[in-house]
């Protein structure tokens, strides 16, 4: 069943635990807050079950699932799209960030000119944060 206007973030990971708060902070600061965040772990050996459970408690729109056994990146996102109840769907990494009115502008965008699908550029960052200065747009 689809919600009309809710947003369904996919965001797959794999021993991502050192950057996903960030990641899900730059989603929990969205200026669209109709949105849940379907987090599928393809079964990581480091914290990321521990880091997300804890986020999760705090925020009833994560949701955490881990696959059964690892299947790479397209199974995991699969397994979370089975999970989604959102008209829309986001895909975002578990070592990306999103400017706060990502979802917003995009949402409004689709809208306004009757798409079902858009894609955004985005920019490439180093391990650090710092941006790299590669644009990848589509």
């Amino acid at each position: 069943m689809q919600n009309k206007d809710l947003v369904s973030i996919i965001t797959p990971s794999w021993n991502c635990g050192k950057f996903l708060e960030e990641t899900i902070k730059s989603i929990q600061a969205q200026t669209y807050t109709n949105w849940e965040l379907l987090f599928q772990d393809d079964c990581s050996t480091d914290d990321t079950k521990e880091r997300v459970l804890r986020l999760a408690a705090e925020d009833g729109r994560i949701k955490y699932e881990c696959n059964p056994h690892n299947s790479g990146a397209a199974v995991t996102r699969n397994n979370a799209l089975l999970r989604a109840k959102g008209k829309w769907i986001a895909f975002l990494d578990s070592d990306d960030l999103w400017h706060p009115e990502k979802l917003e502008k995009q949402v409004k965008f689709m809208l306004d000119n009757n798409y079902q699908f858009s894609y955004t550029e985005y920019v490439e960052m180093d391990i650090n944060g710092n941006e790299t200065g590669v644009l990848i747009s589509g």
